[in-house]
């Protein structure tokens, strides 16, 4: 049956890799009200009881909307030598696809704050809220005091079992928060961030939340906020919450691959690799000692698999959202792409009897592919016309303005086109940025 409207602009894609032996949620049986009651039966083969999950990894895509996995298709099978279309991403070979509104309760497009909160909540929140309900005014702490929500993380270990956060990201940073965190302002991510006029009413900084938090694992980056020798981020001089929580719990806090790979499997162990976000993979060094999300991932699975009892693991790629909201397509292409190893990963390294892989995004973002490209046609390159076109040719399409311009482009933000007029020719390739716009007055 056709759709008798269209979807929201905020629906993403959400598809999961199902347990061996699953059948519908709801178990009901089917019955075709057209067949005769007095037609012929035919013997029905059982269906099988379904499959309880011991284990949960869900990948969060941050700002990985439809238009950036299908680029990102595009981008990953040109990278391999083929045309690109054809090609699919790990999670697009997932036996369940479904689609996902995002908006949060008081914002039509949402932010990472209240989506992420819906996620590990189970009800959605205002944009800027973290684990505290919609009555929440943001910024006033009483008020977040008044409004708890469930948080996922708090349930996982309540039932004995292991949890892990990861995330390219802060591991203060909205999606990675809504795990273990509750806050009147998505922005308390230390003690210096929260207003002079809500200090001392109650309410606690992210980091610190996190330090307190009981998890098996966290990794990701924002060492600045944790430690005061590391960027200032604390309002006290020595403050040091790794050394606090590595007291209280015995773990192992590691700033760097061989640290991490070198840490006791039989500990927590808290990661922070960079002092802010980490580095985006197009721009990683070769040598570097900051761990892939294949790599965190991979170290996420061996330490939290040892639980007999099961595991819950957040894995985010986080950069995917920043590159686009800079306009640089390429470097949030190659975020995506990363993100499709990790998931290709856990894939091999799980055992799909017992683990449920999910992936989806918490929002998209205004990134277009368009302009009537030929097939193979670079998708990060000048629109060239599909071969056999009347007006055939190996010359890019111009623009009105007389320009070439690229398949990639954004509504707005620096990669927008806000004159065409007086807007330069476009950059091209992975580290392309957007062309500085001279606006008319």
């Amino acid at each position: 049956m056709p759709f008798k409207r269209p979807f929201a602009a905020s629906l993403i894609a959400a598809v999961a890799l199902p347990l061996g032996g699953c059948v519908t949620a709801s178990g009901d049986t089917y019955v075709d009200r057209a067949v005769p009651a007095d037609a012929p039966t035919v013997a029905q083969t059982p269906v099988a009881a379904p499959t309880k999950a011991k284990n949960v990894i869900l990948f969060i895509g941050d700002g990985m909307g439809i238009s950036t996995i299908t680029a990102a298709r595009i981008y990953e099978g040109q990278k391999r030598g083929q045309p690109g279309e054809e090609n699919l991403l790990s999670f697009e070979n997932f036996g369940n696809v479904a689609l996902v509104k995002t908006y949060n309760t008081n914002a039509q497009v949402p932010d990472s704050a209240g989506t992420a909160t819906a996620m590990h909540s189970g009800q959605k929140t205002n944009i800027g809220l973290i684990g505290v309900g919609p009555e929440t005014i943001r910024g006033q702490c009483a008020t977040a005091l008044a409004n708890p929500l469930p948080l996922l993380g708090e349930e996982v270990k309540a039932k004995g079992k292991a949890l892990g956060i990861v995330s390219t990201a802060r591991i203060t940073h909205a999606t990675p928060a809504s795990v273990y965190a509750r806050s009147a302002d998505r922005n308390w991510e230390a003690d210096r961030a929260i207003r002079e006029n809500q200090k001392g009413k109650g309410c606690t900084d992210i980091a610190t939340q996190l330090i307190e938090a009981y998890f098996d694992l966290a990794l990701g980056g924002r060492l600045a906020i944790f430690d005061a020798d590391n960027g200032g981020g604390r309002s006290v001089d020595d403050a040091n919450l790794p050394a606090r929580w590595t007291a209280r719990t015995g773990g192992t806090y590691v700033v760097d691959r061989p640290g991490l790979e070198s840490a006791a499997m039989d500990r927590p162990v808290l990661g922070l690799f960079t002092p802010s976000h980490m580095t985006y993979t197009a721009e990683r060094e070769e040598g570097s000692a900051e761990p892939t999300l294949t790599e965190l991932t991979a170290q996420a699975i061996a330490r939290l698999g040892q639980d007999p009892d099961g595991y819950y693991l957040m894995v985010e790629a986080g950069r995917i959202d920043h590159a686009h909201h800079w306009g640089r397509a390429g470097v949030a292409l190659e975020e995506t792409v990363e993100l499709s190893r990790a998931v290709q990963y856990a894939i091999e390294n799980t055992n799909p009897d017992d683990t449920l892989i999910m992936v989806t995004a918490d929002h998209s973002h205004v990134f277009t592919i368009a302009g009537y490209p030929r097939r193979g046609n670079d998708i990060l390159g000048i629109v060239v016309p599909p071969e056999g076109e009347l007006a055939n040719s190996e010359e890019p399409t111009l623009a009105e303005a007389k320009l070439p311009y690229t398949t990639l482009g954004y509504a707005n933000g620096p990669g927008s086109v806000a004159n065409l007029a007086t807007r330069p020719a476009p950059e091209i390739g992975i580290m392309a940025r957007p062309p500085t716009i001279r606006r008319r007055e």
